[in-house]
């Protein structure tokens, strides 16, 4: 997540050229299936890290990709070919040409990587077509019967959709996540998460590279610019929550034991990418006049069933360095990944007045998972956080056993984003927060990343 978008290109060149020389991912220990195939919708920038990661596995076959885009598709087309590999079957033409891959008798498997308002139609057809696992981007839907709808339609077919969600397996997180596990911060109180990246360079470009490029978006626009961008121009609210609040989430045992119960939001005025359009284009560039609705910081603050309050930070519109914003605090101690620092009573080597570097105690308490994987993971995208996601959905559908990350997960996590807008179109009013899994969080268990396999 910590790398800059800027660098992407660059480092899927490099991430291509080290498939050559790195030894092929083998299948963990039987019993299950030895090979799955996998379909792609979406081969846009997003879409081709996920397909450069599958590249480097013996265990998948990706056997059909689809997009509109003839840019895109010959992108992906090299990132065969450099690996050695076929060009598989390439599905195109109009918007609904994707339908033409949901065939469980082609797939086993299905990944959606297109821009967010696309996510639920593309599940809910695939879910139709018989597929029966699906991992989506974030986020999974747009509107609260989006998220609704999936839920539905996911349990009426008895399948499996996975938000893809990488931030989950960073390693400071999972080492955090260990640690609560342990004890070490006691009973968690409040928690503090976000997305604080600074995206103007990704919202406007020049049309044809696509960061940091130029202030062009829309039709004009390339990549990301031509659909993410118009979001900030149409809609208030935490756009993108899910990497701020999903760590959070597995720590807290929500929708295990616990659940999100009240929500309520805040946003500021806007003048982050107006500002950024005049200093790209000048005054008189024709964006200039365009008119954003997206608060440049827009705060929401959870309440949980158990007691506990999540405050997160969605910041997209102003100069910042990159930050998740991550503080874990409770009864036996606090960590915060901005400063780097962590105090546990007690066991800490100084007094409450000052901070323990974080360094030894995330290595002290690193995850299984990344004791036995981090040589693949770091070969992959994200500081290797690409592979761990990917990982957990592939081995689930080789045993035929549920994702670690469900639709509930899923719906929860996404769905801060139409309610945080329902909150600040009531005037901040804390608004509740809708049971996803039915009365079923009570009873289920916390199996998230519990062991080294996936």
């Amino acid at each position: 997540m910590n790398n800059s978008r800027r660098k992407f290109v660059k480092n899927m060149s490099l991430g291509v050229a080290a498939m050559s020389s790195m030894k092929p991912l083998k299948s963990l220990s039987k019993p299950f299936a030895d090979r799955i195939r996998i379909g792609i919708i979406g081969t846009g920038l997003r879409g081709q890290a996920h397909l450069s990661t599958l590249l480097k596995r013996t265990d998948v076959d990706v056997s059909v990709i689809c997009d509109i885009d003839p840019r895109m598709l010959e992108m992906s087309g090299k990132l065969f070919r450099d690996a050695g590999k076929t060009v598989p079957k390439i599905v195109t033409g109009d918007a609904y040409a994707y339908r033409k891959l949901l065939d469980p008798k082609v797939i086993d498997a299905l990944i959606i990587a297109t821009p967010w308002e696309l996510h639920t139609p593309m599940i809910l057809d695939a879910l139709d077509g018989g597929i029966k696992y699906i991992a989506t981007e974030v986020v999974l839907g747009v509107t609260m019967e989006d998220h609704f709808e999936v839920v539905r339609r996911t349990e009426r077919n008895n399948a499996h959709v996975m938000m893809l969600e990488n931030a989950c397996y960073r390693r400071d997180t999972l080492a955090i996540t260990n640690m609560v596990r342990q004890g070490l911060f006691g009973e968690l109180i409040h928690m503090q998460g976000g997305y604080q990246h600074d995206l103007r360079g990704v919202k406007f470009n020049d049309g044809v590279t696509p960061y940091n490029s130029g202030a062009e978006f829309g039709e004009k626009g390339f990549s990301e610019a031509k659909w993410r961008t118009n979001h900030s121009v149409n809609r208030d609210g935490d756009l993108y929550p899910t990497h701020g609040v999903g760590p959070l989430a597995v720590m807290l045992d929500i929708n295990r034991g616990n659940r999100f119960e009240s929500l309520s939001s805040f946003s500021t005025k806007a003048r982050g990418l107006h500002n950024y359009i005049v200093k790209k284009g000048g005054a008189d560039h024709p964006n200039a006049k365009a008119l954003f609705r997206l608060g440049d910081v827009v705060t929401t603050h959870i309440k949980c069933a158990n007691g506990e309050t999540i405050l997160l930070q969605h910041d997209t519109n102003l100069p910042r360095p990159y930050s998740l914003g991550f503080r874990v605090q409770g009864t036996g101690g606090i960590w915060m990944n901005l400063n780097k620092g962590i105090y546990i009573e007690g066991q800490s080597k100084y007094d409450h007045e000052r901070w323990d570097d974080e360094k030894p105690w995330l290595e002290k308490y690193d995850h299984p998972l990344w004791k036995r994987w981090s040589k693949e993971a770091y070969l992959t995208g994200h500081d290797g956080i690409d592979f761990f996601v990917m990982h957990a959905f592939v081995e689930a559908v080789k045993r035929k056993k549920p994702t670690s990350m469900d639709v509930y997960d899923a719906a929860s996590w996404s769905a801060i984003t139409p309610l945080s807008e329902n909150s600040i179109e009531l005037g901040n009013e804390t608004v509740a927060f809708p049971d996803f899994t039915g009365g079923k969080w009570m009873s289920r268990k916390n199996d998230f990343a519990r062991t080294d396999a996936y």
